[in-house]
């Protein structure tokens, strides 16, 4: 509400003296053509007030007014570390409609974040009116109920001296739709260029398959995170929210490390996460902890679970030694808070399995369930920095929790309390089951998913389980029919509807009750996109075995529905890259391998005989060690270079 400046500006002179020039009683101010800013409501600007070369040496500012100066008690200043948000590409309208008269609609092809760049030639004192929205009304006018208070809409008020542009400076929006209402004449179809904006972390991997319908997918993924991914990764960039919300941080944060090199960007995000914990170890639900509200399970667990991951993925030990202390306030408040640690009180706002589709997880059981898993990765956090005392003290924490979690919650025949797909993929997934009873929680699991036609059922918690853990099961034939199912609720639903972002909800549109409640639909949410972690590691098969990639496990999951897939991922080693195509029972593998590391090679085939590498024997390839075979697999290991596995697979 009461905004300020504070700079320091050092030059350096050319025979080498220095001078420090800050922000004092010395600096003067002037309004400023921008009238109003803010990022939810956007931007008024009045071109007739700029003042011209205001930036230049020569300026008279006799008409300038000295600032006012405000006391600052002492704060902490840290230099930023991650990538700034930047211009990061531009889109241009595929298509212009006037839906009502005056009142005209450009449509860019892709839900996009940032701001328009407008170009306008009008009369001087002509306001144009720009509206931003994700959706059309059945009329062709812009959806802007799911909007909320955020009004999005920027004013520009023209100079009229021929063709003028503009750009907004500190707000963004959330569209694809843009509406230009104020002018008497058609707008040129250059009128409006989507700036799109984001933190410009580098672009890490690509993937694309024979099935369009997912590499739409895989765009859609893609451009939710791109346009989520501002300085924190926010939940939604379109109405009045726009929150560091941790549980959709943590399920997205492994499918985030395929698509970007986000190690910096999360090195900034986890401080605010730890700025945001209160003294009693709960971490708050939103970060920067805006909020006020603590300790809700799968959420507060972002601060033990992103960490990790960062860890598993970049291998940089710092994260975690940074970390740590948080991560262990967080799991010493989970057991104070838990009776016979059982998390059946004190959980918060408890958001349970968010926005399941007919589901209903116990949220008693998600609390436990996530207690244990946070226990389980401080103990290996504690690990891999040689605390070995700490880690079997949680280690041992971890095995009662999940003796716990069985009496209180498991059944000798495998199910799993609530009996939902949520329940048995946790319990899969968190190693929460004696080693008998997995296979049949794991049949129970796609018992589930037959019932329902072929269809998930888990909201934002199970979500980036799913397919992973009936892969891992040995149900890989299941998990592919999830992925290529496009009736709802399904992730291909929403690309059958036109959709080039991540939906919030499963049914955010449907033929036949249209838009979901305005209160809450969000059109571009990335968590429901965690799947992607599964076309880059399951399908394209590119996976960490040890923290790094430092030993890397290629282990391509080939089914019927898809005849090829093509997937590539820049590690801190360097590139990891597969390519399979399976046709009549041939299959063809392509494998490159980075430098100072090794890879263990999984290639499907009826026998060992059947293998070739390079157009050899794979016995006589060189530099290729057999390791063993199973379940249909054959492994080798390798070390770097580039591989061509070919064989005759069942």
């Amino acid at each position: 509400k009461k905004p300020a400046f504070l700079a320091q500006l050092e030059v350096t002179f050319a025979d080498g003296s220095t001078q420090t020039i800050a922000t004092d009683d010395t600096w003067k101010s002037h309004d400023s053509p921008i009238l109003a800013s803010d990022f939810m409501l956007g931007e008024d600007y009045d071109s007739q007030l700029e003042i011209i070369d205001w930036d230049q040496p020569g300026l008279d500012e006799s008409q300038w007014v000295p600032v006012a100066v405000r006391n600052e008690s002492s704060r902490k200043l840290e230099s930023q570390v991650m990538e700034p948000v930047r211009q990061l590409t531009e889109l241009k309208p595929k298509t212009i409609t006037e839906p009502q008269p005056g009142s005209w609609v450009y449509d860019l092809g892709q839900n996009m974040v940032g701001v328009v760049r407008l170009k306008v030639s009008a009369p001087a004192g002509t306001t144009v009116t720009l509206r931003h929205a994700e959706m059309l009304n059945p009329d062709g006018t812009i959806y802007t109920k799911n909007l909320r208070a955020a009004t999005s809409t920027d004013h520009y008020i023209c100079k009229g001296d021929g063709v003028e542009i503009w750009q907004p400076r500190f707000t963004f929006h959330g569209f694809r739709y843009v509406e230009i209402t104020g002018l008497t004449n058609r707008p040129a179809d250059d009128a409006v260029t989507g700036i799109v904006i984001g933190s410009d972390t580098p672009r890490a991997g690509e993937f694309a398959c024979s099935d369009p319908r997912i590499n739409q997918l895989q765009s859609n993924i893609q451009w939710g995170q791109r346009g989520n991914y501002i300085s924190v990764p926010t939940d939604c960039p379109q109405r009045d929210e726009r929150l560091g919300w941790m549980g959709d941080a943590e399920v997205f944060i492994h499918t985030a490390t395929y698509n970007a090199d986000v190690a910096a960007f999360f090195t900034k995000w986890l401080v605010d996460v730890d700025d945001g914990q209160l003294a009693n170890g709960s971490f708050g639900d939103v970060n920067p902890n805006t909020m006020g509200a603590n300790g809700a399970p799968a959420w507060g667990d972002a601060g033990v679970i992103c960490p990790w991951t960062i860890y598993e993925i970049y291998g940089d030990r710092r994260i975690l030694e940074q970390h740590l202390p948080a991560m262990k306030k967080w799991v010493d408040y989970l057991h104070r808070h838990s009776d016979g640690l059982i998390r059946d009180r004190d959980r918060g706002n408890d958001y349970g399995d968010w926005l399941s589709i007919g589901a209903n997880t116990p949220k008693d059981l998600i609390g436990t369930a996530f207690f244990a898993y946070s226990t389980h990765l401080l103990a290996k956090s504690y690990r891999a920095l040689g605390r070995t005392a700490e880690a079997d003290q949680y280690d041992q924490l971890f095995t009662d929790i999940k003796a716990a979690f069985n009496q209180r919650y498991v059944s000798a025949d495998g199910r799993v309390k609530g009996n939902t797909q949520c329940a048995y993929l946790m319990a899969l997934k968190f190693d929460l089951l004696p080693d008998d009873l997995r296979p049949k929680a794991a049949q129970h699991l796609v018992e589930d998913i037959q019932s329902k036609g072929g269809h998930l059922s888990t909201g934002f918690i199970g979500v980036s389980y799913l397919l992973p853990v009936l892969t891992q099961a040995g149900k890989a034939d299941t998990a592919y029919e999830l992925l290529r199912q496009d009736t709802f609720p399904s992730w291909l639903f929403s690309v059958k509807q036109g959709a080039t972002t991540i939906w919030e909800r499963w049914d955010g549109w449907t033929p036949e009750k249209g838009f979901q409640d305005p209160g809450m639909n969000s059109f571009n949410h990335y968590s429901l996109g965690s799947c992607g972690e599964y076309l880059f590691g399951g399908i394209g098969g590119i996976r960490a075995a040890s923290p790094g990639y430092k030993t890397i496990l290629i282990q391509p999951v080939i089914r019927d529905g898809l005849t090829w897939a093509k997937t590539s991922y820049d590690s801190i080693h360097g590139k990891i890259a597969t390519a399979w195509k399976h046709e009549d029972g041939r299959l063809t593998l392509a494998v490159t391998v980075p430098v100072n590391t090794t890879a263990t090679i999984c290639v499907p085939a009826q026998d060992l005989a059947s293998i070739t590498e390079s157009g050899k024997p794979v016995a006589q390839a060189e530099g290729v060690k057999f390791l063993r075979q199973e379940n249909g697999s054959f492994d080798f290991e390798v070390g770097s270079g580039t591989y061509q596995f070919a064989s005759e697979s069942k």
